[in-house]
């Protein structure tokens, strides 16, 4: 399998290559006297100077100071995460859960150390555009491109860590949790997989600032926008490879579990079942590797976008170091904000549920959600008036805080809409089971289409008018105009920035799910019900009285809640991306307009051609994605189901073999491979290919694959969790189990697996990748086209093309089920 990869990694490569060095060559071989238009685009975004912050007061404050508070601060949010892992690590639970758990954990790191070895088979790609763009083009010396190479791999090693981090955290948690269960209360079975959230949440955010203000402290200035580039462009890599990877091998191993429900009339998480491990290992690859490098890229990628837009849209030098220095202390201000709404409720949540015999699991994670919205606001605004409070015309303080606020109540008022469509509560996902009972899986899919469908329109419309709000805010009066280009803008980007307000919060209810889900399967799993004296041990060793079965029934009411959750972080991921994507398209058009000049601006319109077809050309990589994903998941599922259906023994034994379960782990990472190599390149050569076609034509490319990506992303989240829920609603509420219905249920799941977490959630880095490598792959074209003119571009534009049709072709031809090997 790596012998085959390594072959098709050194071809492209050698392609690469061979197109790379025909640019210098006839730059050297033209050696043109003039670049019309192109000396103020020479280094783009890279080449920008970041001012010393300590050289203006802000809000009578020293600048560097308050950053170097900031540094303290992201220091103890890390701390928190890494105290939470220990108490994790060391609660109380049963042998036999734990060497389940642990088990998962082993066959987690087997994936992920395979996933590290193909991030640096695909940094290569990325370090060659680097190197020939700022080496060769840019002419930078060496020591400044080592810079930015080394600036790209922080940003892979980032994503690669947390993903790490998220893994182990939750691998302790589930099995604490499945013991939790047995105490028969449903507090500690709520607690600890918010705990765990929460602990990689802190950690996650507190990491990706850190590593921000060291590089906005301790860069020299004329260093860090090359820097921060770099860094975007690697956590972005990093992402996407592990989100796509991670769906894929997810959704393999999880419809490869669930059909053997249908086929052998087994039950959930069954031990004789060798895909539950792969199902368990997936929960992690795809639920929580997949959220946290996707939310580390999020956090940093955005901030890179408002730190771009300042430095090239406001052109006073000290009002620049008061924007950066206020976005950096209310990314501060927002970790404190998230630590103590955190703490405040799980009080309250202690006091009301601590001995309680029944809870709502979603209402204590509903209020968190909202106890930090409010709380972030209110920080906003006290904050932005402290420091921002005598800039520009005296009212910009309250008009930012509104547009963030903007963003922080998306952050909570999505996932209430989510829920709406997805929640074991929702009457969409009850319409679901309803029109199962009579028109079984038909109208079970039919109905989960509309509820994404609908959710699409809701959610599009509440961006909408919270964007809009923005937007009349920033257009209000004279201040922000007269201060920088684009104020729209400013304010778009804002928004995405507000989305991530209580980022530790979004990242904790998200990573809720995998945990919930795990330890209802490492409860199966451990068969502890079958240990021989098994109740008298637990009186003895842990003085517990336990009913197994409300111990299931906890487990399994608390995976509904944790399915909803999920979900609900979905579109306000995606939602950041497109928001973000906007203020990142935006630096692109000052670098290729000149600072946006009338003349060049003009193109992008309707009426110029290449634009509308860079429009139309978005829309058709976004399906060919979706379709591309859901292939892979399909080819390893069949070859799973074919696997465990020849292997599974239901007769005589307790559990599944640790050879059988790990050949299914083997199935979904071969195949969970093989799609994202496939996607990744087509990705990669795509962007290349329409960079070098034409620069406006490009602009059309990243709004359109932004638009598209948005509703087609939010659709398939939607229909998936409402698919998802509608199985659980028939397995918790109305106990109908190997029925009919059951059999329905599960086939609409299967359907909404690959949907809601493979090609959907993978959307997200797709367009931040693509919006970024876009960034410099625009600019290496321009450059080019200056030196070497029209025909050596438009040749590399065909070659680059032709080799991502080539991935293209591979990714259904070379993933189809007949055409795969065994």
């Amino acid at each position: 399998m790596m012998k085959g990869f390594g072959r098709i990694a050194a071809m492209a490569m050698g392609l690469v290559l061979l197109l790379m060095l025909a640019a210098p060559a006839a730059v050297m071989a033209q050696q043109p006297e003039g670049r019309p238009g192109g000396e103020a685009r020479r280094g783009g975004e890279a080449n920008l100077v970041l001012p010393d912050l300590g050289t203006v007061d802000v809000g009578g404050y020293d600048g560097r100071m308050l950053l170097m508070i900031g540094i303290g601060v992201s220091i103890l949010g890390l701390v928190f995460g890494l105290v939470i892992l220990n108490q994790l690590k060391n609660l109380p639970v049963h042998r036999s859960m734990r060497e389940i758990s642990e088990l998962i954990y082993e066959t987690c790191k087997t994936y992920l150390v395979t996933q590290g070895r193909f991030l640096a088979i695909l940094e290569i790609f990325i370090a060659v555009v680097i190197v020939l763009y700022f080496g060769v083009l840019e002419k930078y010396e060496l020591s400044r491109v080592a810079i930015i190479l080394a600036f790209s791999v922080v940003g892979i090693l980032g994503s690669y860590s947390v993903a790490w981090f998220g893994i182990r955290v939750n691998t302790y948690a589930n099995s604490r949790t499945a013991f939790a269960s047995l105490e028969g209360k449903p507090y500690p079975v709520y607690a600890i997989p918010l705990r765990a959230g929460m602990s990689i949440g802190m950690l996650l955010i507190s990491v990706e600032l850190l590593i921000m203000l060291i590089i906005l402290l301790f860069i020299p200035g004329d260093y860090a926008g090359a820097c921060f580039i770099g860094f975007a462009i690697g956590e972005s890599l990093g992402a996407a490879a592990l989100r796509i990877a991670g769906g894929i091998f997810t959704k393999i191993a999880d419809i490869g579990s669930d059909l053997m429900k249908i086929v052998f009339n087994i039950k959930e998480d069954d031990a004789r079942n060798p895909g539950v491990i792969a199902d368990c290992t997936g929960d992690n690859a795809g639920d929580s590797v997949g959220p946290s490098a996707d939310g580390f890229e999020t956090y940093g990628v955005t901030g890179v976008a408002l730190i771009t837009f300042i430095m090239l849209a406001v052109p006073a030098a000290a009002t620049q170091i008061q924007l950066l220095v206020w976005i950096f202390v209310m990314r501060v201000m927002m970790i404190i904000a998230s630590a103590f709404s955190y703490l405040l409720n799980e009080a309250i949540a202690k006091a009301r549920y601590g001995n309680a015999p029944k809870m709502n699991f979603e209402a204590p994670l509903t209020s968190l959600v909202w106890l930090t919205s409010i709380v972030s606001v209110v920080l906003t605004y006290l904050v932005s008036y402290e420091l921002i409070s005598g800039l520009g015309d005296g009212t910009l303080w309250w008009k930012l805080s509104t547009i963030i606020t903007c963003g922080t109540l998306a952050g909570a008022i999505i996932p209430e809409l989510v829920k709406v469509f997805t929640s074991v509560e929702s009457s969409h996902v009850k319409e679901v089971v309803t029109s199962s009972r009579e028109g079984g899986p038909s109208l079970n899919i039919l109905s989960g289409f509309v509820a994404g469908n609908f959710s699409a329109y809701w959610i599009g419309l509440s961006i909408v008018a919270l964007m809009s709000i923005a937007y009349f805010v920033s257009i209000a009066g004279v201040s922000m105009s007269d201060m920088m280009l684009a104020p729209a803008v400013f304010a778009f980007g804002l928004v995405a920035f507000g989305f991530l307000g209580m980022g530790p919060v979004t990242i904790a209810v998200d990573s809720y799910g995998p945990v919930t889900d795990n330890a209802q399967s490492v409860f199966e799993l451990s068969v502890i019900e079958n240990v021989p004296n098994i109740k008298q041990e637990l009186k003895k060793d842990f003085g517990l009285s336990v009913d197994f079965e409300k111990a299931k029934a906890l487990l399994e009411e608390n995976d509904g809640a944790g399915n909803t959750f999920k979900a609900t972080a979905k579109p306000v991921l995606i939602g950041t991306a497109v928001v973000g994507a906007t203020t990142m398209i935006f630096s692109i058009i000052v670098a290729l307009t000149d600072g946006l000049n009338d003349e060049l601006v003009k193109n992008l319109s309707l009426l110029h051609a290449p634009f509308l077809l860079g429009l139309i050309t978005g829309g058709a990589i976004i399906y060919w994605f979706t379709g591309a994903s859901t292939q892979a998941v399909t080819t390893g599922a069949y070859r799973a189901v074919e696997f465990i259906k020849a292997n599974i023994k239901l007769d005589g034994v307790e559990k599944a073999s640790v050879t059988d379960s790990k050949k299914v782990v083997e199935i979904c990472t071969q195949y969970a491979q093989k799609g994202m190599f496939n996607i990744f390149l087509t990705v990669f050569f795509s962007t290349l290919a329409f960079a070098f076609v034409e620069p406006y034509f490009f602009i059309g490319y990243l709004i359109s694959i932004a638009l598209f990506g948005l509703y087609q992303a939010v659709f398939m989240a939607n229909a998936g969790g409402a698919w998802d829920n509608a199985k659980k609603i028939v397995e918790t509420e109305l106990k109908m189990k190997n029925t009919p219905l059951h059999a329905a249920t599960v086939v609409g799941d299967t359907v909404g697996d690959p949907f809601k977490d493979t090609s959907s959630v993978a959307l997200n880095p797709v367009i931040k990748f693509t919006t970024l490598f876009g960034l410099l792959a625009v600019e290496l074209a321009v450059s080019l086209r200056a030196d070497a003119g029209d025909t050596v571009t438009i040749a590399l534009a065909a070659a680059f093309f032709l080799v991502s049709m080539f991935f293209v072709y591979r990714s259904f031809y070379g993933m189809r089920i007949g055409s795969a090997s065994h």
